[in-house]
C-alpha cells in the first residue's frame, strides 16, 4: 500500500487566506488525501474542522512557531487537537537560536519543554529542517544534536528534503538514518544549488527571485530523485508524505504548482 500524500497549505496560502473552504475542496479534487496546516486563516478551530471534514481531507499536521507553541500552549496544542492533528512540527529557527548564536543549548531545551507539553495533549512534536541545521558542533550536525539529545517522544523529524539536498547530503540516506523516527517526510523540489537570494524566496534573508541559482518546482520536475526518496520513505516507516512547494514557479499559480506535483505522484503510484 503505497503512502498516502498531503500538501502543505502553506504552499497556496494566498488562496487559504481568502477562500480556505474553496481551497480545501480543491485541493482534494486534485487527489491529495490530507492537509498540514501553517495557521488556520482567521478561522476557529472548530470552523477549520468543519471545512476539512466536509471535503473528506485528514488533518495532518501543522506548522507553529516555538514561540507561539510556549507562549499559548493552551490554545495552540487545543486548537490542533481540537481539528484532530496528530504531529505538531517547529516550521524554522531564526538566526539567534542557531548554534552560531551561541544560544543552542537554550534553543533545545525549548523545544524539549514544547515537545513535553504537546505529549500532554496526545500529540507528537516534529521538526522541519532548512539547510543551516546543517551546521557541525564537534562533528555533529546540530540537526543530528538536537535528535539525539531530545528523546523520541518528545521530538521526531519532518525532513525536508529539498533543504537535506541542497545542504549536500543525499535525502534518500538521511531519510533511512531516522527509520522509525520519520512519521512525516516533506517532497520539495527544486533547481539550481545554494545561493545568497535563496532565503529570499521564503521570506526571509537576502531578498530575491527565482534564478538560474535556486528556484522551487512542483514535485517531479526538480533535481530531486523522488521515487529514490519516497522509498526510503517507506522502508523507514513514515505515515505520510507532505508536498511543499514555498513560491510558485515558471508562471503558474500556487494552486497550479501542487496540481502539477499531485500528477507526477500519481504517474508513479502516488
Amino acid at each position: 500500500m503505497s503512502l498516502p500524500v498531503a500538501v502543505q497549505v502553506y504552499s497556496v496560502r494566498d488562496d487559504a487566506a481568502s477562500n480556505p473552504a474553496g481551497t480545501m475542496k480543491a485541493i482534494k479534487e486534485m487527489g491529495y488525501a490530507g492537509v498540514e496546516f501553517a495557521g488556520l486563516y482567521g478561522l476557529s478551530a472548530k470552523e477549520m474542522k468543519d471545512i476539512v471534514e466536509s471535503n473528506g481531507l485528514v488533518p495532518v499536521s501543522a506548522h507553529v512557531g516555538l514561540n507561539e507553541m510556549l507562549d499559548t500552549p493552551e490554545k495552540t496544542f487545543g486548537d490542533y487537537k481540537e481539528i484532530g492533528c496528530k504531529w505538531i512540527a517547529v516550521p524554522h529557527i531564526g538566526p539567534e537560536l542557531r548554534v552560531e548564536s551561541g544560544n543552542f543549548d537554550k534553543t533545545i531545551e525549548s523545544i524539549r519543554k514544547a515537545g513535553t507539553i504537546a505529549k500532554q495533549y496526545g500529540i507528537q512534536l516534529l521538526y522541519h529542517n532548512h539547510d543551516f541545521e546543517f551546521v557541525k558542533v564537534d562533528d555533529e550536525y546540530s540537526l543530528d544534536l538536537m535528535y539525539r539529545v531530545i528523546p523520541s517522544d518528545l521530538l521526531m523529524t519532518e525532513l525536508d528534503t529539498c533543504w537535506v539536498k541542497v545542504a549536500g547530503e543525499d535525502p534518500a540516506d538521511y531519510v533511512r538514518k531516522y527509520s522509525g523516527k520519520a512519521p512525516i517526510v516533506h517532497l520539495k523540489d527544486f533547481i539550481g544549488s545554494k545561493s545568497e537570494s535563496m532565503y529570499g524566496l521564503i521570506g526571509t534573508g537576502v531578498k530575491g527571485a527565482d534564478s538560474v541559482e535556486f528556484g522551487f518546482k512542483p514535485v517531479g520536475h526538480g533535481v530531486q530523485d523522488v521515487p529514490a526518496i519516497i522509498k526510503a520513505a517507506e522502508e523507514a516507516g513514515s505515515q505520510w508524505l507532505v508536498v511543499e512547494q514555498d513560491r510558485p514557479s515558471d508562471g503558474n499559480s500556487p494552486l497550479e504548482c501542487i496540481r502539477m506535483s499531485r500528477e507526477y505522484l500519481r504517474s508513479i503510484g502516488y
